[in-house]
């Protein structure tokens, strides 16, 4: 899947990554990187609302398991279980969130649960960085859901 395709499907599919004005920057089976702007996200004091940074960093996640699931033909509806946002600084200019896949184990036993019809629970984090320095992360876990 090329970036363009991830962000129009993010675009129409979540409204909100529009609003926000998401870009895609990269979108591979192994990493997806999402680029969000200070503007649409700020906050009363200049700085990006820890909402906007919290919603990016779940899609970035989200995203690389969607592409990766993409790649090897596994159909289920991901959702976001629960997750935990660390804020290391203020972000005070556009940011990104970057999201690596988990390990072919990972990936295997989620395509085994999902292949016996059953939900599927998997760990994703994703990284915000700004001005060249980590500003944040997430830990996220996700079902996946059997079609």
């Amino acid at each position: 899947m090329n970036p363009g395709t991830l962000q129009a499907y993010l675009h129409e599919r979540i409204p909100l990554s529009r609003a926000m004005a998401i870009e895609v920057r990269e979108a591979t089976p192994q990493r997806v990187v999402l680029y969000a702007p200070l503007a649409p996200n700020i906050n009363h004091r200049d700085t990006v609302f820890g909402g906007s940074a919290s919603a990016v960093a779940i899609l970035a996640a989200w995203s690389v398991l969607y592409v990766r699931m993409q790649a090897e033909g596994l159909a289920g509806r991901i959702v976001i279980r629960r997750n935990t946002m660390s804020y290391e600084r203020p972000i005070t200019a556009g940011f990104t969130a970057s999201a690596t896949t988990p390990g072919d184990d990972a990936i295997a036993t989620l395509a085994a649960t999902i292949g016996r019809r059953r939900p599927a629970r998997i760990r994703v984090s994703s990284l915000l960085e700004s001005n060249g320095r980590e500003a944040g992360t997430l830990d996220g876990e996700f079902v996946v859901l059997p079609p």
